[in-house]
């Protein structure tokens, strides 16, 4: 994952932003408590099974709030992980390594929460060939940190935002009036602009995807809310002209039943906003 490419602020901004909202005036706290010149240890340990994501993120942060912070990374951003594992291990300024703890920690936790349902996802649909993408439901300005962590847990990103590609959805649809309406609007304006872009159209029914079928000059086909048996239907009729992606009502218990229905791709919203994050905590040891 870039951290400086076009997901809005990139790592070393939204840590200040961060830090700012959380530290404000100062951590009164180890202000009154702990003494500025107060050296110690601290270990990050993994309290429950999962994936672990945002190491590189912690490092980061660390060192963002104090350069003399030594930060000792022990396992890989991606690594499955089990409950006592200890992950990081820290020496430097007691109040700066207090400074940085619920960052750290927000940022590790969520991103390990999605990292290991990402995995789960994938482990379920194993053998099938067919990739889990992420959407765009995820938490504003966390959007990179959210879309690497599926990327660690084995998923795929799809579009970064609405600027790098052109998805046609039901409201685009309506208030274009027809889905070749929708189409021929996007193939002008890309020729028009210049713009060298994939078009995804999504669809509800069969109809529609035979509407789509009929003009062409598109992509990839999403098929919204299909059951696995229309879902079938559908990319057969399709018939590897386009991508297909299926999306909608997709979860654990039933996504094999969709990933065997020779669909290329699965976009699953949950993965970014339905996750549990992984516990994992900070402690001062020395």
């Amino acid at each position: 994952m870039d951290a400086h490419d076009s997901y809005g602020l990139n790592i070393r901004e939204f840590i200040g932003f961060a830090l700012q909202e959380d530290i404000g005036k100062g951590d009164q706290t180890s202000l009154a408590c702990i003494d500025p010149e107060s050296e110690g240890k601290a270990i990050v340990r993994v309290k429950e099974k999962g994936i672990i994501a945002g190491l590189v993120v912690a490092d980061q942060i660390l060192n963002y709030v104090d350069d003399t912070i030594v930060v000792k990374v022990l396992v890989s951003d991606g690594s499955l992980v089990n409950k006592g594992d200890i992950v990081i291990q820290i020496e430097g300024k007691v109040q700066s390594i207090l400074k940085a703890e619920r960052l750290v920690l927000n940022c590790m936790q969520r991103m390990s929460g999605i990292a290991t349902f990402t995995r789960a996802m994938v482990d379920k649909i194993a053998g099938t060939h067919v990739k889990i993408l992420d959407t765009r439901k995820t938490t504003p300005n966390f959007r990179l940190f959210e879309k690497w962590a599926v990327q660690l847990g084995g998923g795929h990103n799809h579009r970064r935002g609405l600027y790098d590609m052109i998805l046609i959805k039901d409201n685009h649809i309506h208030a274009c009036g027809g889905i070749t309406a929708a189409i021929q609007k996007a193939i002008m304006y890309l020729a028009k602009n210049k713009l060298d872009m994939n078009i995804e159209v999504e669809t509800k029914s069969i109809e529609e995807v035979r509407e789509v079928l009929g003009f062409g000059g598109i992509h990839r086909i999403m098929l919204d809310n299909f059951s696995p048996v229309n879902l079938v239907e559908a990319v057969k009729l399709v018939n590897k002209k386009y991508e297909t992606e299926a999306s909608g009502g997709i979860n654990l218990e039933n996504m094999f039943d969709y990933a065997a229905s020779g669909v290329v791709y699965i976009s699953a919203g949950a993965l970014t906003h339905s996750y549990n994050s992984l516990d994992i905590n900070l402690k001062i040891i020395s």
